[in-house]
C-alpha cells in the first residue's frame, strides 16, 4: 500500500524529476550509495531505475551511472525514430509512382467541397475573390448589415471593383430602410448593381461563373464550394430569374394596390400567416427582426379589427387582401 500511495503522490515522468529525487540521487553519486530508508521520499528514482538495490547489503541502494540510465531511456526513442523514419520512406516509394503522374496531367479539381468553420469558409472565398476577373454575383437574405460588415464588404468590394470586376448583388426589401446600405452602394457605383425582394433563397456567391458557395448550415458554419459546371449553371439561372423581378435599390418599390390601406408588407406577411408560419419564420423570410414582423402583425390586426391571431386568419380570408394571389 505505501509503495501505491507513493507513486500517487509523484505522478510526474523522467524528465520532470522532484525535488527530492534530484537531490538524493546526487547524494548517492557523490557517495556511491545511499541508505534505503533515505530513499522512502522519492519512490520515483527506483520506478525510473536510477537506484539498485547494494549487493553486498541490502540496506542500502547503488546509483544507476547518468550515462547508463541515459542510455537506458533513449533506446526506445530512437528505435521508434528509426521505425517511423523506415515507414515515412516507405510511403514516399509508394505514392511516388502516383506522383509521376500527377506531375504530367493537370491537378482534378473537385466538384464539391466541403468547407467547415468560418475561418476555412472566409479563407476559400477570399481566394476566390482574388481570383476573380470579371463578375461577382452575390445574394444576400436578411437586413441591414452591421457597420463592421458593411465596411469590410466595401473594402473587399473596391478591391474587386478596382480590377474591372462587376458586382450584381440582390438584397431584401428592408435594407431600403437602412442608411448604411445606401452609403456602401453610392462608395461602389461604378462596379456594383444593387435590387431588391421580398423574400430570397439563401445566400449565394459565384464568381466568373465557376465556382459557387452555398450554406450547408443554417447557422452557415458549414458551406459547399461548387465547382461543377452543371451545378453553377443551375444556380446562375436561379439568380438571373430572381434578378429580372427584383427592383433596382434607387427606384421605389412598386406593390399591387390593397384593399383597406394595408401596406404591401403586411400583405406579404398576411400570405405567410395564412400558410401557418410562425413570427420567427415571417421575420427571417422577409429579412427583418422578429421585433419588426411583430410590430407589423399588430398593425394588421389593428387594421382588420382582430382580436386573436386565430381570428386574424379569418379575417384576413374574409378582407380579400390575398385575392390578387389566385
Amino acid at each position: 500500500m505505501r509503495t501505491s500511495d507513493s507513486k500517487a503522490s509523484h505522478p510526474h515522468g523522467i524528465t520532470q524529476l522532484c525535488d527530492a529525487g534530484q537531490a538524493l540521487y546526487a547524494s548517492a553519486l557523490r557517495s556511491g550509495r545511499i541508505p534505503r530508508v533515505e530513499v522512502e521520499p522519492a519512490p520515483c528514482l527506483m520506478d525510473f531505475a536510477l537506484l539498485h538495490p547494494d549487493p553486498d547489503d541490502a540496506d542500502w541502494l547503488r546509483p544507476v551511472p547518468p550515462s547508463a540510465a541515459l542510455a537506458q531511456w533513449l533506446h526506445p526513442i530512437e528505435r521508434e525514430i528509426q521505425e517511423r523514419r523506415r515507414h515515412s520512406l516507405e510511403l514516399a516509394e509508394s505514392f511516388e509512382p502516383f506522383m509521376d503522374i500527377s506531375a504530367q496531367d493537370p491537378p482534378t479539381t473537385h466538384a464539391i467541397t466541403v468547407l467547415e468553420g468560418s475561418t476555412r469558409i472566409n479563407a476559400a472565398i477570399d481566394a476566390a475573390t482574388a481570383e476573380c476577373h470579371t463578375e461577382v454575383l452575390t445574394v444576400q437574405p436578411g437586413g441591414g448589415r452591421s457597420e463592421d460588415i458593411l465596411s469590410k464588404g466595401l473594402e473587399r468590394g473596391k478591391a474587386v471593383v478596382d480590377r474591372g470586376v462587376s458586382i450584381r448583388t440582390l438584397y431584401q426589401h428592408t435594407v431600403r430602410h437602412h442608411q448604411g446600405t445606401f452609403a456602401y452602394a453610392e462608395r461602389l457605383a461604378e462596379g456594383v448593381t444593387i435590387r431588391t425582394l421580398e423574400e430570397l433563397v439563401e445566400r449565394l456567391l459565384i464568381f466568373d461563373r465557376t465556382v459557387a458557395f452555398i450554406p450547408a448550415q443554417d447557422d452557415r458554419t458549414v458551406a459547399l464550394e461548387l465547382r461543377h459546371p452543371g451545378l453553377v449553371s443551375y444556380l446562375i439561372s436561379v439568380f438571373e430569374q430572381l434578378w429580372q423581378t427584383a427592383t433596382p435599390l434607387l427606384e421605389d418599390i412598386r406593390y399591387e394596390p390593397t384593399p383597406v390601406g394595408i401596406s404591401g408588407v403586411q400583405r406579404s406577411i398576411a400570405h405567410l400567416l395564412v400558410e401557418g408560419h410562425v413570427d420567427d419564420s415571417i421575420a427571417r423570410r422577409l429579412g427583418m427582426n422578429v421585433r419588426t414582423c411583430r410590430a407589423h402583425i399588430a398593425k394588421l390586426s389593428a387594421t382588420l379589427g382582430s382580436t386573436s391571431r386565430a381570428q386574424l386568419g379569418f379575417l384576413i380570408a374574409r378582407s380579400g387582401i390575398l385575392d390578387q394571389d389566385s
